[in-house]
């Protein structure tokens, strides 16, 4: 077994008692923890691959220690992944690759091997549902994402929220990975350090280990709210950021609450920032098809940054960090209940 993949098969002594800053000190690496259940297929569920989101760490905590004195309603795999990011409070470290952008397993990094591994022992144990939790920068509401339209990943994504993206790329995501796997969404709990989050992850989980099986219905329109990510904006490190007023020298300066227009529909020629001369200085719209189509979405005149039609955004963040190591923002656009297209090939930022 590669050394940077830890496998146990019950909690270690004192692990709950630590913060997620403490974990690599305890554990050493990336650990995945298989605890017995009624029923026998596990629950997969995911946590800290981006270091700085904890709120998955923090409701797992929360809810082994609830039941420390009785049996778990289900089994449960746990993997607790990027522990060296979390001890310092960041996304991934320098050299390091995402831990959110290596489950396609098509690398042959220490990081590719162990997402192998991991699938390949979650595989072993035919998992039930699989559920990766995640934090976010920017002001969002609390919402989950599927990468397939099947029923029995909209009822897995209803237990945690009526607000549910479809995602098809990128295609290197843990939330696809599972879903090959069985039922499986990503959960976005608002940013790190909201008790709600906590809590609300916390009981999510939960319900899903109460779960005996999917509902044989289909989910009604009313009951979800249903977005399919369209396009992915992107901004170069080279290309400098700014937010109101703080950099006049900046190439771009976007408004000063920009992430408060998340999930809020856009009408066009919506102002979103400026530009330090003419024209577009670096943004780029990526579609699925990996075809840049910003002129399709934003307009730039007399140094202005507009929308150009109706969109949707998701995951707007003030971090010019995260920007540059992730993106600017998801577009999206509704969809209805009742829609279905081919099995996707893709995931989420978080």
């Amino acid at each position: 077994m590669d050394a940077m993949l830890r496998e146990l098969d019950h909690l270690p002594e004192g692990l709950l008692a630590c913060g997620a800053t403490e974990l690599e000190a305890r554990l050493g690496g990336p650990t995945l923890i298989h605890l017995p259940g009624r029923q026998p297929r596990p629950l997969f569920v995911s946590v800290l691959l981006h270091g700085n989101e904890d709120v998955g760490w923090e409701a797992i905590r929360r809810l082994l220690a609830a039941y420390h004195d009785r049996e778990l309603p289900r089994a449960l795999s746990l993997f607790i992944g990027n522990v060296r990011a979390a001890a310092k409070a960041c996304r991934h470290l320098p050299g390091q690759p995402d831990f959110n952008r290596i489950w396609k397993c098509d690398g042959n990094t220490p990081e590719h091997r162990m997402a192998r591994q991991v699938l390949e022992s979650i595989e072993r144990h035919e998992p039930f549902a699989a559920i990766d939790v995640h934090n976010n920068t920017g002001l969002n509401p609390h919402y989950a994402c599927i990468n397939r339209l099947d029923e029995e990943f909209r009822h897995l994504a209803l237990l945690f929220s009526r607000t549910v993206v479809f995602f098809e790329k990128p295609d290197t995501v843990m939330s696809l990975a599972m879903a090959r796997l069985c039922p499986s969404i990503t959960i976005e709990c608002g940013k790190p350090g909201e008790r709600h989050g906590v809590q609300h992850a916390q009981e999510s989980i939960d319900a899903a280990l109460h779960l005996a099986h999917f509902p044989d219905h289909a989910v009604m329109e009313h009951d979800i709210d249903l977005y399919h990510t369209v396009a992915v904006t992107k901004i170069p490190s080279h290309v400098s950021i700014a937010f109101g007023a703080e950099d006049e020298d900046a190439d771009l300066c976007f408004i000063t609450e920009l992430d408060r227009l998340n999930f809020h529909e856009l009408p066009a020629d919506t102002l979103l920032g400026w530009t330090r001369g003419e024209g577009n200085p670096g943004i780029h719209v990526w579609n699925d098809a990996g075809v840049d189509v910003v002129e399709r979405y934003f307009s730039f005149h007399n140094g202005e940054i507009r929308t150009r039609i109706p969109v949707m955004p998701s995951m707007l963040t003030l971090d010019a960090q995260i920007i540059y190591q992730d993106c600017l923002c998801y577009l999206m656009e509704r969809m209805s209940a009742g829609e279905r297209r081919e099995p996707a090939h893709g995931g989420a930022r978080g």
